[in-house]
């Protein structure tokens, strides 16, 4: 059966309905990453969305299942939550953050402070353990450096404001290995694939 790129688009995971119950652990995940990185010389809105799509997407990919469940695009800066901005602005005006704008080098940070704890019921030990993962990897690293990094190809198969599915996790930016080709190659004539057709 030959499916069309319709199709094959139509049965991609952009968000996960059942874990958003109204963007509430979307919520409280911002209120966590922004408390851990409280002591964090660079931290900002660019840090804050970088590491929400990489703690979902590292999530997607190592046990199938997201952390919030969120629609991300690709956004200039790299990907970002879909809603983000409404989600931030009406934590801002229920005084659950507050975002701050700091001089950092010459340049201004967004950083996001919380004004309350987060509630971790909504998450798993293993969802808060990957978030964890990624902000130690994130930590030392600016906005700048965390947008760059985010534009690998994940984000360059996308257009500007394209919706990137779950699955795009499973693509990877390292190089291809002997090891893999001879896997390939091992695969192929395994299962009679023919690379000429």
């Amino acid at each position: 059966m030959v499916m069309d790129a319709q199709t094959i688009r139509d049965k991609l995971t952009y968000e996960v309905p059942s874990l958003r119950d109204g963007d509430q652990r979307l919520r409280e995940l911002i209120v966590y990453v922004a408390g851990k990185f409280m002591t964090c010389e660079f931290f900002g809105v660019v840090k804050l969305n970088k590491t929400l799509f990489h703690s979902d997407m590292l999530s997607f990919r190592r046990y199938g299942e997201a952390i919030t469940g969120s629609k991300y695009k690709k956004d200039e800066r790299g990907p970002v939550p879909v809603r983000i901005l409404p989600v931030q602005k009406q934590m801002e005006a229920q005084n659950e953050i507050r975002v701050i704008h700091e001089d950092k080098y010459g340049l201004t940070q967004r950083r996001v402070v919380p004004l309350r704890k987060p509630n971790l019921t909504l998450f798993t030990g293993r969802d808060i353990a990957i978030v964890d993962e990624v902000i130690e990897r994130l930590w030392h690293k600016t906005g700048s450096q965390v947008s760059e990094e985010s534009h690998g190809v994940q984000w360059n198969t996308r257009a500007l404001e394209d919706l990137i599915p779950y699955e795009a996790s499973y693509l990877s930016d390292e190089p291809v290995t002997p090891a893999d080709l001879e896997r390939t190659a091992a695969l192929s004539k395994k299962y009679g694939w023919d690379a000429a057709a």
